[in-house]
């Protein structure tokens, strides 16, 4: 009997809005680090916020009715070891280091700047965050008192600790450390709610699994515990289908739990369109447009 499974997915999400942000990363589209008052020495809560401001104010919204919900799987690194060496060091503990090296702390930047009242969470995660996110967001709708979710995901370079943490969650894989010079940081944020007319890109789970083809598509820094290279590919695919149309299939990094989920979003027009298994050809070839983005 063949195995079915349970799509990520129940019921399909409308893309508001999506937004990306890189520093010190040595790529073309890096930005000057955001001045974030509160804030000092490391890019993630500035990123976290830049990424969470773009989607906020090209869609503004109702703030008592939007949920927040933050990937990162080791946090603000960066904070945290300068909070350790301070201290191994002799000197006098920083309590604002103490207060931004919790991942959730600039959620109540956002959520001052922008009045944004509803749930707000702060996850870690070695499998894809984009697949983890996209279920939290169909969870987080079912309550009738929420109209949207922002979700964000952030990543930092690091020193040699960072370093021998992902060796260590990588073990046993070909999952490689990190690339991320140790002063970089990455950002991207993904303003979502149900299909509807101001959505007119949604993204739903496919009707079922995809073949795993990631070992023939080339090495990129999605293949690594926690990255967060899939939101980076879902915005982008988002930008696409604005100004083209059409469709775009997502393979997500399998994790160990259910392999690969694949995501298909869509412009109004495609929406209604049957949703199939893709073949081996068809999702070999979604995949090379995908990492074409990196």
């Amino acid at each position: 009997m063949e195995k079915t499974e349970k799509p990520v997915l129940r019921s399909p999400l409308g893309i508001l809005a999506t937004a990306t942000a890189t520093h010190g990363t040595g790529r073309d589209e890096d930005i000057p680090l955001p001045r974030l008052p509160g804030f000092v020495e490391s890019a993630f809560s500035p990123l976290a916020y830049e990424v969470s401001r773009q989607c906020l104010t090209e869609r503004p919204g109702d703030g008592s009715r939007t949920a927040v919900a933050l990937a990162s799987l080791m946090g603000d690194t960066t904070t945290a070891d300068l909070a350790s060496a301070r201290v191994v060091s002799g000197q006098v503990h920083n309590p604002l280091l103490f207060m931004q090296a919790t991942a959730n702390s600039v959620l109540g930047y956002v959520s001052r700047e922008f009045s944004v009242t509803g749930q707000m969470f702060s996850l870690s995660t070695l499998d894809d965050p984009v697949t983890e996110l996209l279920a939290m967001v169909d969870l987080l709708l079912e309550d009738p008192e929420l109209d949207r979710v922002l979700v964000l995901g952030v990543e930092l370079g690091g020193g040699e600790r960072v370093a021998a943490a992902h060796r260590e969650l990588a073990a046993g894989s070909d999952r490689p450390a990190p690339p991320l010079p140790p002063a970089s940081g990455l950002a991207a944020a993904v303003l979502l709610g149900r299909p509807g007319t101001e959505t007119p890109v949604s993204v739903r789970s496919a009707e079922a699994p995809v073949s795993d083809r990631r070992a023939e598509a080339p090495e990129s820094d999605q293949s690594r515990p926690g990255s967060i290279q899939g939101l980076f590919d879902l915005a982008a695919a988002h930008r696409r289908l604005l100004r083209d149309g059409g469709s775009h299939l997502l393979v997500t990094e399998p994790d160990a739990r259910r392999g690969p989920a694949a995501f298909v979003l869509s412009t109004d027009t495609e929406a209604q369109a049957p949703l199939r298994a893709p073949t081996d050809a068809h999702a070999g070839r979604n995949e090379t447009e995908t990492h074409a983005h990196q």
